[in-house]
């Protein structure tokens, strides 16, 4: 079971908050979100947890507690919209090149 840990210190590291969730249960993954330029805590990660009731119980003893001076809100994690789920805004194609002109016929550039 994934799941989702909000309002995360920027203090705490992915081992501590292991092994936070580790008692509740078997934890198979513990990550924090970075920001790419800084390296510096996004304020949230993700737990997978080995089974649904031990992920259900660190849910159920976890959301809404302290954790290093924060409030954290637990949940289970929502799936990410795949590709095929978002709109499509551009118009794909070949370009210029790839087109027919109205006759059907393909323009070429010169």
């Amino acid at each position: 079971m994934d799941i989702y840990v909000g309002n995360l210190s920027t203090e705490i590291k992915e081992d501590e908050l292991q092994a936070v969730f580790a008692k509740f249960g078997k934890v198979q993954s513990a990550t924090i979100l970075k920001d790419k330029f800084t390296n510096l805590s996004k304020g949230f990660g993700f737990i997978g947890m080995s089974s649904a009731v031990e992920g259900q119980a660190a849910i159920d003893g976890l959301n809404e507690t302290e954790l290093k001076g924060q409030t954290i809100s637990v949940a289970e994690s929502k799936p990410k919209p795949g590709r095929a789920e978002k709109k499509k805004k551009g118009r794909g194609g070949k370009g210029r090149k790839g087109r027919a002109n109205s006759e059907g016929k393909q323009r070429h550039r010169k």
